[in-house]
C-alpha cells in the first residue's frame, strides 16, 4: 500500500485494515491515558487516533493498548536459544524489539557468528537488531576465538538490522586512543550509529573519557549514585534486571519524573527458565511500578525512550507515523501483556504464540564442533600456593557479576599445592582454552559456590568462552572438561568420575536449537543434581560460574592465562605475595 492509501486511511477516506475500538491508549508522549478514542491500522502501521471505520473491527474490552516493549540490551547467546526461538519466548510476554549484542559468538566464532545471528534475527517474531560486537576479545588478558577490527565490522553498518556498536568494554584502550578502538568509534558514528558503553566500576574522570569518545548508554550501574553520575554526563542509563545481574531495585532510587526520559531496561544476560518464570523486560516494568515508579514512567523507559536512543522512529508508541505493535494489557500496575500485535498481525495472547509454526534446526556451516582442547589431564589442575599458604582467592558474590578479593590462608600438600576445603568452600577453579589456539589453562582457588562434591564446568565463560570449571577434586575437573569436548559445548556435572547431568549446547558451544521448554527443562535437571553435590547458597551457580572469567568486572577473575587483578590491571599468582 502507497502513502497516499494511508494518509486516506489517517482521513477516513478509506476504510482502515484494522479498527481497534473501546481500548484505553497509552500515551507516552505526554504520560496519559487517552479514552473514546480509536485507534486505525493500516499496512501495519498506526494511521489514526479517533472514529474510524475499518474492515476488521476488534473491542479492546477497556484493556489499556500499550507499545511494544523493548530490551535496550541483551545477549541472545545467554538465553542459550538461536535468535528464531529466543524471539518466540519474548514475543508472548509483549517484547517486541530486542536491541542485541552477539559478542558472545563473535568471541567464538568471529565474523561468521555475528553475521549468523544478524540473518537469523531478520526471520524472527521479534524485530532483533544487532550491535556490533566492540572488543573481541574484550581484552588481550585472555584468549578468545577470534578478533574482531574496525575493518572487520565496517562491511556490517550498512546493514538496515544494525544499530551501532555494542558494549565498549576495553576502557584502557579509549583512554589510550588505541587506534583500531577509536576506529570503530568513528566507523559507528560515521555512519549515524549509536556506541553502546560498559562503565563497571569506572570513577568520573574515564565517565568524562567515555563520553568525550563518543560512547552514549552504560548499563553496567550498580549503584542510584553511580547512575546520577552517568545521567549528568549525558549517559541513557539502562536498568539491567537479568540471571545474575539483578540492579534494577538498586538503581530506581535515582529515577525522577525530570531525568526519567534518560532510562531505560535491559535483560543483558537471562536464561530460558527465568525467561519463562519471570518473563523479560514486563518483569523490569513490574519491578519498577511496584517499587514506586508511576506505570506510564515505567512503559515509557521500557518504549519510547530506548527509541529515541537508538533511532527507531516508528517504534516506541501508539501514535500515528508508528508501526502498529502494541499490547493489551488489563492492569498497569499489574503488567502482564494479554495480547500481542506486531505491525498490525495478532501475534500472541495468553503468553502463546498464535502461529508457532516449527523453526529450521538448519545451521549454516561452521557454527558447531568449535570445542578445540588436546588431552585434560587432573596434573593440570594443581595450583601452585607456596610454603606459607596464603593465597588470593577469587571471592563470590550472590546475584553479582562483581567479585571480592580475599587472601587467606589455604590447605596445601607437602609440594605447596592447593588442598580443596568444601568445609570452608574452598575450590579448585580453572579455566582452559577451548578454542585450539594456545591450550593455555589458568588455575587458582574460588570461595562461595558451595560444591561439597564433584565438579561443574561450562563452555560458557564470559566473555572469550574457554571452559571454565570449579571442583573439589582434580580427577572430577578432567572429567568435565573431557565430557564437554564430546558434547561440544554446554553445561555438565560430574561425580565420582561419572556425568551425573548435562546440556548439550552445540551451536559455538553456547546455544542450542531446542525450544525455551525443553532446555529449561535441562536446567531444572541440572539444578537438581547440583543440590545432591552441593548448596546453591541463593544464587544460581553455573550463572556465577560464567562470570567468573570476565576480567573487565571487578574485581578479582580467572582467565585461560591465569588470575587477573582488575585493580592491578594485570595477572597475579595465587600465592600472595606483599606489594
Amino acid at each position: 500500500m502507497t502513502t497516499k492509501q494511508q494518509i486516506e486511511s489517517a482521513q477516513g477516506k478509506r476504510p482502515a485494515d484494522l479498527v481497534i475500538k473501546n481500548g484505553k491508549i497509552a500515551d507516552v508522549y505526554n504520560r496519559t491515558i487517552i479514552t473514546g478514542e480509536d485507534l486505525a491500522v493500516t499496512d501495519g502501521m498506526i494511521t489514526g487516533i479517533g472514529q474510524y471505520e475499518g474492515r476488521e473491527t476488534i473491542d479492546a474490552g477497556g484493556k489499556f493498548i500499550v507499545p511494544g516493549l523493548i530490551d535496550a540490551h541483551v545477549h541472545i547467546e545467554s538465553s542459550m536459544m538461536t535468535p528464531e526461538n529466543f524471539s518466540r519466548t519474548i514475543v508472548p510476554r509483549g517484547v517486541t524489539t530486542a536491541v542485541t549484542d552477539p559478542h558472545e559468538i563473535g568471541n567464538v566464532l568471529g565474523e561468521k557468528g555475528v553475521a549468523y545471528m544478524i540473518e537469523a534475527g531478520k526471520n524472527a517474531a521479534a524485530d532483533l537488531f544487532t550491535m556490533l560486537p566492540s572488543s573481541v576479545p574484550s581484552t588481550p588478558f585472555e584468549t578468545s576465538g577470534a578478533e574482531l577490527s574496525a575493518m572487520d565490522l565496517a562491511p556490517f553498518t550498512g546493514d538496515a538490522n544494525v544499530l551501532g556498536l555494542a558494549e565498549v568494554m576495553d576502557y584502557p584502550a579509549v583512554a589510550g586512543a588505541d587506534e583500531d578502538m577509536l576506529k570503530k568509534i568513528q566507523v559507528a558514528k560515521e555512519a549515524g550509529k549509536t556506541v553502546d558503553g560498559h562503565a563497571s566500576g569506572l570513577p568520573n574522570e574515564a565517565l568524562n573519557v567515555y563520553r568525550t569518545a563518543g560512547i552514549e548508554t552504560d548499563h553496567e550501574c550498580t549503584t542510584a549514585a553511580e547512575a546520577a553520575d552517568r545521567i549528568r554526563r549525558g549517559f541513557y542509563v539502562m536498568l539491567r534486571e537479568g540471571s545474575v545481574a539483578k540492579d534494577v531495585l538498586a538503581l530506581l532510587p535515582a529515577v525522577t519524573e525530570a531525568n526519567s526520559h534518560r532510562f531505560m531496561f535491559c535483560t543483558d544476560d537471562k536464561h530460558p527458565d527465568d525467561l519463562l518464570a519471570e518473563g523479560s523486560i514486563d518483569h523490569n516494568i513490574r519491578l519498577a511500578v511496584d517499587f514506586g515508579i508511576p506505570p506510564l514512567t515505567a512503559i515509557s523507559m521500557a518504549t519510547l525512550n530506548p527509541a529515541v536512543c537508538y533511532g527507531l522512529k516508528t517504534k516506541g508508541a501508539v501514535a500515528p507515523g508508528c508501526e502498529a505493535t502494541f499490547l493489551f494489557v488489563e492492569d498497569l500496575d499489574n503488567f502482564h501483556a494479554e495480547t500481542v500485535f506486531v505491525k498490525g498481525k495478532l501475534s500472541a495472547q495468553n503468553g502463546q504464540m498464535i502461529a508457532d509454526d516449527p523453526v529450521s534446526n538448519e545451521l549454516p556451516p561452521g557454527l558447531t564442533d568449535s570445542v578445540k582442547i588436546g588431552a585434560v589431564l587432573p596434573e593440570d589442575f594443581k595450583v601452585e600456593v607456596g610454603t606459607d599458604r596464603r593465597a588470593n582467592i577469587i571471592g563470590v558474590q550472590a546475584n553479582s557479576l562483581l567479585t571480592d578479593h580475599l587472601t587467606e590462608k589455604v590447605n596445601t600438600n607437602d609440594k605447596g599445592q592447593f588442598i580443596p576445603d568444601t568445609e570452608k568452600d574452598l575450590l579448585t577453579l580453572a579455566v582452559i582454552e577451548r578454542h585450539g589456539r594456545t591450550g593455555g589453562k589458568g588455575v587458582g582457588i574460588v570461595k562461595g559456590l558451595g560444591l561439597k562434591r564433584g565438579a561443574i564446568a561450562t563452555t560458557i565463560a564470559h566473555d572469550s568462552h574457554n571452559i571454565i570449571a570449579a571442583g573439589t577434586n582434580e580427577d572430577d575437573l578432567a572429567k568435565a572438561a573431557q565430557m564437554l569436548a564430546v558434547n561440544e559445548g554446554g553445561l555438565v556435572i560430574v561425580c565420582d568420575g561419572e556425568e551425573i547431568a548435562s546440556l548439550a549446547l552445540p551451536v559455538a558451544g553456547l546455544m542450542s536449537t531446542a525450544g525455551a521448554s525443553e532446555i529449561a527443562a535441562d536446567l531444572d535437571l541440572l539444578h537438581e543434581a547440583f543440590k545432591t553435590i552441593g548448596s546453591e547458597g541463593g544464587f544460581n551457580p553455573f550463572l556465577t560460574l560464567s562470570f567468573l572469567a570476565l576480567p573487565v568486572i571487578p574485581s578479582l577473575k580467572m582467565t585461560d592465562k591465569g588470575l587477573f587483578s582488575t585493580k592491578r590491571m594485570t595477572h597475579i599468582p595465587v600465592a600472595f605475595e606483599r606489594e
